[in-house]
């Protein structure tokens, strides 16, 4: 197996040829929130990635293995909520509201200008609908914003403090 403990944030500075012809690795967003994980890469090679405590990776990162290969990370499909205004009765506005909901719940959540994208959740489905959202299940890559919940460690019970632990309710 080989091993990896160090990550290029969106292979800045890697020529894009070099980038280019790296081998792949497809993560979901369960396993890209995690620093510790194993993989195959798209050339069937074992990988153990130990990255620092708290890392996330992000589709475009590229990691970096111990004999000095490279791989590059791609986001993987998976099921997520994709959320957008109606189509008759909305209005941009709308998706700000749902976006501001999302948050008070501090749900990772994906923000593109003409929608927004969750992990699914029947429950947030149901309120959203109810707020006249169109909430469609798709397969694709979930690529959430960084914030809040990426600093408490929800998947990995780890709590590490950064200094700002108790403000979140009066910076939004």
């Amino acid at each position: 197996m080989l091993t990896c403990s160090k990550l290029i944030s969106g292979g800045r500075g890697l020529a894009a040829a070099l980038v280019k012809r790296a081998p792949t690795v497809e993560l979901d967003w369960d396993v890209r929130q995690k620093s510790r994980f194993d993989a195959t890469d798209s050339t069937g090679r074992a990988l153990g990635v130990f990255l620092p405590r708290g890392t996330l990776v992000r589709g475009g990162d590229v990691l970096v293995m111990e004999d000095g290969s490279l791989v590059r990370v791609m986001a993987a499909a998976q099921a997520v909520l994709r959320i957008t205004a109606c189509a008759e009765h909305g209005s941009a506005f709308d998706l700000t509201r749902a976006a501001y909901h999302l948050g008070n719940r501090h749900v990772p959540i994906e923000l593109q200008p003409d929608h927004l994208k969750i992990e699914p959740d029947h429950v947030l489905a149901d309120m959203l609908r109810a707020m006249h959202m169109t909430v469609l299940t798709v397969q694709e890559a979930f690529e959430p914003e960084g914030g809040a919940y990426g600093s408490q460690g929800h998947a990995h019970g780890h709590g590490h403090g950064h200094g700002h632990g108790h403000s979140h309710a009066h910076d939004h």
